[in-house]
């Protein structure tokens, strides 16, 4: 059996390079890529804890955490295939133009 301590130490390396990919990069499909890579890092945790302690409301949050991600990811390609269409462009830098 893998030790719980091994799935924590994944999760730290997914959510640290998917901090590092939000704060460092100017693409915004890159930084919802990194996005998405903090929230399994957040699933891997709450199904380790839930094996570990033998309840399944880890599991059960972790599918919401799931579905919650699609629909980030549905909304925010939808949003960024609407600017590209405007601008040509899908640098972060250039997406202040949105708020007017």
């Amino acid at each position: 059996m893998i030790p719980t301590e091994a799935y924590l130490i994944l999760s730290l390396a997914l959510f640290t390079i998917g901090v590092v990919g939000v704060l460092t990069r100017r693409n915004v499909i890159i930084v919802l890529m990194s996005i998405e890579l903090i929230l399994n890092a957040v699933n891997i945790n709450l199904v380790a804890f839930s094996a570990q302690l033998h309840n399944v409301v880890g599991q059960v949050f972790a599918i919401f955490v799931i579905a919650v991600a699609a629909a980030e990811a549905a909304v925010g390609l939808g949003i960024i295939l609407a600017f590209y269409r405007n601008k040509e462009s899908v640098n972060i830098d250039e997406m202040n133009l949105m708020r007017w």
